[in-house]
């Protein structure tokens, strides 16, 4: 302790009473009282201490055991053991006294020791962190560069690093931007590496990642979080302007900076998949590289300790999908990317989710999956689903030209001879569905004997069209006979000039 010496001096030259000298440097009596004893088994007096230090002096009252009778603890297997869930400093300890139950150290002792072997380890590894727990991910600041071998031209990638929390097995890959099917190919190719999956993703706070930066809640990417719950894992953003929260991928970065980029700095790659290549020869190297203060390298580290406690990936990776929010129009179909997608009708001028993947369209309402459709990036067109139509809609299109004149040729010759009259009047014969579906409902409405002479008066009067069957019906002309309609001679009145009369 840092009053060894003062304690010697007030009692040797001073000659105070141990509770007297206890008083004076606020420490207790006991400590007073051994310190003295240990002085005069030493022979150490003062003023012979007076030009010595404190360090000498404790060295001299407290000399460590040159061959201790209780045995030292593994402290190596004590911070492997306190990774793993549910493992404490006491239970270790009772387990090593168990093991030695002919001499051991004291809980204390056990304790301080340990923090003393761990103060000496470097500062990223005085974390505690638990076996396969975290996975911290960022990109590192350092690029490298890509020649297009045609043009020569330049450009940056990007270099991605994940690193386990515990065992600091790292993983690198280059991309040639840190946007967000960057950050999600990164996640899903560092798992399949590991082989498993972390409990907790510690990525960094870019906004690709979290759509809203906050202390204590940050909105994450839909997609990002998708990606998660695809392999059962939370996610826990470092905090912004906080370094330490990721200081593992911090040091991580710092590594693939110095032994992969830096030896591959005089190399030219025309690829990112060239440039991958060489990186992953540098990072077997680092993983398999013995870490100074653990005897042990990360890959070591990860198999024995890291990866028993992982997630088990899921039977086929994460596929990338984007998200946006859409409006159904009135006509039940969303836009998405100049393409439109049919929905339930029911949904019309509602907000919905759409998931877009390579392959397909997913629309979501609430939660809900209410279509899929083959993805197309034909402009201007739409994918409909037939079952998405009202009812109206899908009696309409089962409707055609054959059928049509099939039904009008139940209900009669001269109605079969109308709607292809009908038909055969417009450019197209789908321009005359709409006239024959109203003289179809008009024959619901009146019946088949009343169409059928309706039809025939219509024919008679080379009336081709829904209005004038409709105008026969309502005026019940189709119940007046022919014969009736003939009119008689005009008798002879007065009022009645005769054809002279204009000459």
């Amino acid at each position: 302790m840092r009053k060894t010496k003062e304690i010697l001096r007030l009692a040797q030259e001073s000659h105070l009473t141990n509770r007297q000298i206890a008083r004076s440097l606020n420490v207790s009596p006991t400590t007073v009282g051994e310190c003295i004893k240990r002085a005069e088994e030493a022979g150490i007096t003062w003023p012979f201490t007076r030009d010595m230090d404190e360090a000498t002096i404790e060295e001299l009252l407290y000399p460590e055991e040159q061959n201790p009778t209780r045995p030292l603890p593994d402290m190596k297997h004590v911070r492997t053991e306190l990774s793993r869930k549910g493992v404490t400093l006491m239970l270790l300890w009772q387990e090593y006294a168990r093991d030695n139950p002919d001499g051991h150290y004291s809980y204390s002792q056990f304790a301080r020791r340990y923090a003393e072997w761990t103060s000496k380890l470097d500062v990223s590894m005085r974390q505690v962190h638990k076996a396969g727990e975290k996975l911290f991910c960022d990109f590192a600041g350092q690029t490298l560069g890509i020649v297009d071998p045609k043009t020569g031209e330049i450009s940056e990638a990007h270099l991605f690093v994940a690193c386990m929390g515990f065992s600091n097995y790292t993983y690198a890959e280059a991309f040639s931007s840190e946007q967000l099917p960057c950050w999600i190919a990164g996640h899903v190719n560092a798992l399949a590496h590991f082989g498993a999956a972390p409990h907790i993703i510690v990525p960094d706070n870019p906004k690709a990642v979290v759509t809203k930066a906050c202390r204590y809640e940050p909105d994450l990417n839909r997609t990002f979080e998708e990606m998660a719950e695809r392999y059962g894992c939370a996610i826990i953003p470092a905090r912004v302007r906080t370094p330490k929260d990721k200081a593992k991928v911090e040091a991580a970065v710092l590594q693939a900076e110095r032994w992969i980029l830096a030896p591959l700095r005089n190399r030219v790659f025309h690829s990112t998949g060239e440039a991958n290549l060489a990186i992953r020869e540098r990072l077997e190297w680092l993983n398999n590289r013995r870490m100074r203060g653990m005897d042990a390298s990360r890959a070591e580290l990860f198999e024995k300790v890291d990866r028993p406690a992982m997630l088990t990936l899921p039977e086929h990776p994460y596929e990338y999908a984007a998200w946006k929010e859409a409006r159904v129009n009135i006509d039940y179909h969303v836009e998405v990317e100049g393409h439109y997608y049919s929905v339930p009708y029911q949904l019309v001028k509602e907000k919905v989710d759409v998931r877009l993947t390579d392959g397909t369209v997913e629309v979501f309402h609430r939660g809900k999956r209410v279509s899929s459709h083959p993805r197309s990036f034909a402009r201007g067109q739409a994918t409909t689903t037939h079952d998405h139509r009202p009812a109206s809609h899908k009696a309409y299109l089962e409707w055609t030209p054959s059928k049509i004149v099939s039904w009008a040729a139940e209900t009669g010759p001269s109605t079969a001879t109308l709607v292809e009259g009908i038909m055969r009047a417009k450019p197209h014969p789908e321009m005359g569905y709409r006239s024959c579906l109203g003289i179809i409902r008009l024959s619901v409405k009146f019946g088949a004997d009343r169409m059928e002479a309706a039809s025939t008066r219509a024919l008679a009067c080379g009336a081709f069209s829904y209005q004038s069957v409709k105008s026969i019906l309502q005026n019940g002309l189709d119940r007046i006979n022919e014969q009736d309609t003939e009119r008689g001679a005009i008798p002879p009145h007065e009022n009645v000039r005769g054809s002279d009369y204009y000459n």
